[in-house]
């Protein structure tokens, strides 16, 4: 999950796999909440989300990969969507990919990005639109 989350955000494979490492050092050397497993993987998904926005202030520029079949990240049924979703600016890219492939409902996406569950629906509406016209070909 944290690779997949990690690639959709930085489309780079190196990338991924830097923030993967990252993640699973600040699961050790911090203090993440136990209570229970939802919990702990709204606190992974927001750390990963935090490195991915820190490596892009420091890098600025982001290397697309082409995803492959042999990928981790590869989902043979989706692979049209997915070239159309890397279009999309990223606050509606996030929104649409926690909902569609990790599916979080509207609430847990709003815990996990810190944002109002309104704007998340509003940002989910506004990239399904978006996305829609990029299917579309206007």
């Amino acid at each position: 999950m944290i690779y997949r989350i990690a690639y959709q955000y930085t489309g780079n494979f190196s990338d991924a796999e830097d923030i993967l490492q990252d993640v699973s050092m600040a699961l050790v050397t911090q203090n993440p909440p136990l209570e229970d497993k939802t919990h702990l993987k709204y606190w992974i998904c927001r750390v990963t989300i935090n490195k991915c926005k820190n490596l892009y202030k420091r890098k600025k520029i982001f290397d697309w990969q082409e995803l492959k079949e042999d990928s981790a990240v590869y989902e043979p049924q989706f692979p049209y969507i997915k070239e159309e979703l890397f279009k999309l600016p990223t606050k509606y890219r996030t929104v649409l990919y926690l909902y569609y492939f990790e599916e979080y409902s509207i609430e847990e996406i709003s815990k996990i990005l810190k944002l109002s569950p309104n704007t998340v629906g509003s940002q989910l509406r506004r990239g399904r639109e978006r996305l829609k016209k990029l299917l579309e070909g206007e």
